[in-house]
């Protein structure tokens, strides 16, 4: 028996003969006056896919690089407004032009949403035009291949045994199945052609990662679109702060309690909150860093802590304009005191409580005052600045003021994600498919069987492309075909690049 096996590397001019996978991302000639083949045209090509991948992940970069305003803040422009020159500081001269090119709000903002929809669909089709193909090769594949195939392929062997052509079928169908090849003999030609293969689920990961994409772009809009996150949300200890957002609920912290380490650093924070849903509660649990409460799709996750000023304001009337607690949740500049705000929207009145920061004592405010900073709605400059005592009113500009004592506030995250789910499971899929992928190459052997005068002559051939790890598995291949059968030579020769 002899051996003559061959490994060359696949030209050009050879790929479309050898493998029908090479143009699953091409399509056929359309005419140039087709719209609608041109647009598919343009959603299956590469070209597109990478751009939009490119753009996406760009505008990704800026809103992590970049501040983004708080959820729901766009839609409120006195306050969008606000926050922007809040942030001037850090930015500079720059700030305007990141906020007229939405750079604040990127995960909200039109470019963003275009390139989530047109990828979308750019990956959408590329699987429609791929998975067709994809399955005419697993459940309908070519059989039969040609002379040139056969001498050109990238691996490939010619076998001489001493046995009959039927003989040497059965054999050479028996190898290939203790390999764990499935076999395809050739009904057209009386049976001496054969198609091997191994794995063909493998090719259908990458419609599987194509998939999973989409499922992960889809997850991440429906959270850009139809959730929030509201990372700087604070309820004062007994006070009942609603979440907002369109969710129907509110949130009381019933207590809060701290721990510290010997170094003073804090050891362990937990609030007892309860959720009211229109007014009646619906849930409570004691909240910790890692613990957070959900309920109906809304969680709330334990983030910072602080001391509020419980105050409240009366108009002439005697009307009650405010009665809670405003959190000191800001530091001024130079970091000596503590700042809290109160929005009093329907007096046109915005009133900054300012206490001296913990270990910074102020000659000014001493311990049991604070300072009131009143301004007028729309304007910069304080209509009044006055320091009160605890417990004592003190009427400014017709309203009256009474700081009744500190008491402490929690700092929640509080965040809705309806699209966390989509990305897990895309997630998940995109694993399942690279797994398929990189781990399952659809492997494919062709054989040909002919009588010769000294025999049968054994023609096997497969494409190498994008597994190399085949290569010694064909090998074996050959080499028990060869053992399968008598031999009439021993002769083997084997080659790399040969013309």
């Amino acid at each position: 028996m002899s051996q003559d096996v061959r490994t060359r590397p696949t030209e050009s001019g050879d790929r479309e003969s050898l493998d029908g996978l090479d143009d699953l991302d091409g399509g056929g000639s359309v005419a140039a006056s087709d719209v609608l083949d041109r647009l598919w045209r343009f959603f299956i090509s590469m070209r597109t896919g990478l751009v939009l991948i490119l753009g996406l992940g760009l505008l990704s970069l800026i809103g992590t690089l970049l501040v983004q305003a708080p959820a729901g803040m766009t839609t409120d422009p006195a306050a969008y407004t606000s926050w922007v020159a809040s942030i001037h500081s850090k930015y500079g001269g720059w700030t305007p032009v990141f906020d007229k090119l939405g750079f604040f709000s990127v995960f909200t903002s039109i470019w963003f949403k275009a390139i989530t929809v047109l990828l979308t669909t750019s990956v959408l089709a590329c699987s429609v035009n791929r998975a067709p193909r994809l399955w005419k090769i697993a459940f309908h594949p070519r059989t039969r291949m040609g002379e040139t195939f056969f001498t050109h392929a990238a691996l490939r062997a010619n076998i001489l045994v001493a046995t009959g052509p039927d003989t040497a079928m059965d054999n050479v169908r028996e190898v290939l199945k203790s390999h764990r090849f499935r076999t395809i003999s050739d009904p057209d030609d009386n049976g001496l052609n054969l198609y091997a293969d191994r794995f063909r689920w493998g090719p259908f990961g990458t419609v599987v990662a194509h998939l999973s994409f989409v499922i992960i772009l889809l997850g991440f809009f429906l959270s850009a679109t139809t959730g929030f996150k509201d990372t700087q949300f604070v309820a004062p200890v007994g006070s009942k702060v609603q979440v907002g957002h369109g969710t129907g609920l509110t949130v009381e912290a019933k207590s809060f309690n701290d721990a510290y380490y010997p170094d003073g650093s804090p050891s362990d924070y937990v609030s007892d909150l309860v959720v009211y849903k229109n007014g009646v509660a619906v849930d409570r649990q004691s909240v910790r860093v890692n613990h957070p409460l959900t309920w109906d799709g809304v969680s709330f996750y334990q983030s910072f802590f602080g001391t509020a000023a419980a105050m409240k304001i009366t108009d002439a009337a005697g009307k009650t304009l405010y009665n809670d607690a405003a959190a000191l949740q800001w530091q001024s500049d130079d970091g000596k005191h503590s700042i809290g705000q109160i929005d009093m929207k329907a007096a046109g009145l915005s009133v900054y409580v300012i206490v001296a920061a913990s270990g910074k004592p102020d000659p000014n405010i001493k311990a049991g005052q604070v300072q009131l900073e009143i301004h007028q709605n729309g304007t910069d400059a304080p209509i009044a600045t006055q320091v009160v005592d605890q417990g004592k009113p003190s009427t400014i500009a017709g309203v009256t003021y009474t700081f009744e004592r500190t008491r402490q506030y929690t700092g929640l995250i509080v965040a809705r994600d309806p699209g966390a789910m989509w990305v897990w499971v895309g997630s998940t899929l995109l694993v399942l498919g690279l797994f398929l992928v990189f781990f399952f190459p659809h492997r494919r052997v062709w054989v040909r069987i002919r009588k010769t005068s000294g025999g049968t002559e054994i023609l096997c051939a497969s494409t190498m492309k994008r597994d190399v790890a085949f290569e010694p598995q064909f090998h074996q291949l050959v080499t028990d075909i060869q053992l399968a059968g008598t031999p009439s030579s021993t002769t083997q020769e084997v080659g790399q690049n040969d013309a």
